[in-house]
């Protein structure tokens, strides 16, 4: 009887000094709580959280903020791993920024910036251009090139397309020196190109054109220059159509008079103004800014 009671109290010593053993090994709060900041820290997903880790008796509890609701779940889960561990309180919060990015990544995109339109001349905008040499029936050559400056500049919607001063080339399409006594002379023109900041467009005009009959009796010819000079060359050349054509011609270009035998030939000084208008459109790049 003796030695059973003795035997019971051996195996109550035994478990209270394993027991005791146990409770030993038991990791302590301060361990825990560095154990999951290190883990906290070290993960890459949770690396930038802001958590605060706190334990009392094994029971976790979690505060500070996280950039998103998956890194507050993996941080949550490194708490519930740890040894020892007895419970976990997430009272961790989701940063507002980081929450409302996927509806700021739902919202339409801005709308495209709409690219400058480029300048488009209509047919039928009038060149008004001053030549740069003189011009006649009688000593200019067919397929003969000529330079000009626009008079006046050009303007679509309100800004200016063509700028006073630009240079102009054009071409003489016929040049017929008129006889003494029979034939006509005959001089027509048209532009060929534009130069615009440098860069130079082809472009076609209208012809501009007139026709000097020939006479068998004394002509009296007045000479000169302006509108009344270029309303001339439209009466000798036949009236309605031809006085048109005249008032195009602009100062200084007139009908040179010839002696008594009528021999009159189409003259256009230097500097004379003449008007052309286009007879297709002329597109030019957009204005810069």
């Amino acid at each position: 009887m003796r030695i059973h009671k003795l035997s019971i109290l051996l195996v109550l010593l035994t478990m209270l000094l394993g027991f005791s053993i146990a409770c030993s090994k038991k990791p302590s709060d301060d361990t825990i709580v560095k154990d999951i900041q290190d883990k906290v820290a070290a993960d890459p997903d949770t690396k930038d959280s802001q958590v605060n880790v706190a334990a009392t008796q094994g029971k976790v509890k979690l505060t500070g903020t996280v950039k998103t609701p998956a890194a507050q779940q993996k941080v949550e889960q490194i708490a519930k791993d740890e040894p020892g561990e007895t419970g976990v309180d997430d009272e961790t919060a989701v940063q507002p920024d980081a929450a409302a990015a996927p509806a700021q990544a739902m919202a339409p995109p801005p709308p495209p910036v709409e690219k400058p339109k480029p300048i488009v001349v209509p047919t039928g905008t009038t060149l008004t251009v001053t030549v740069g040499q003189a011009l006649s029936s009688k000593t200019s050559q067919s397929g003969q090139t000529f330079i000009a400056t626009l008079a006046q500049p050009v303007s679509i919607g309100g800004r200016t397309a063509i700028p006073a001063g630009s240079t102009i080339s054009g071409t003489v399409v016929t040049a017929k020196s008129k006889g003494k006594i029979k034939g006509q002379g005959e001089l027509t023109l048209t532009l060929t190109s534009v130069t615009v900041k440098g860069q130079n467009y082809n472009i076609q005009t209208a012809a501009w054109d007139s026709t000097v009959k020939g006479k068998g009796k004394r002509t009296a010819v007045a000479t000169g220059g302006g509108a009344a000079g270029g309303a001339l060359i439209g009466g000798i050349a036949g009236g309605g159509k031809g006085a048109g054509i005249g008032a195009l011609v602009g100062a200084g270009a007139g009908l040179l008079g010839g002696s008594l035998t009528g021999n009159q030939q189409i003259e256009i000084p230097a500097e004379s103004a003449l008007s052309f208008r286009l007879s297709a459109p002329l597109t030019l790049p957009p204005p810069r800014e």
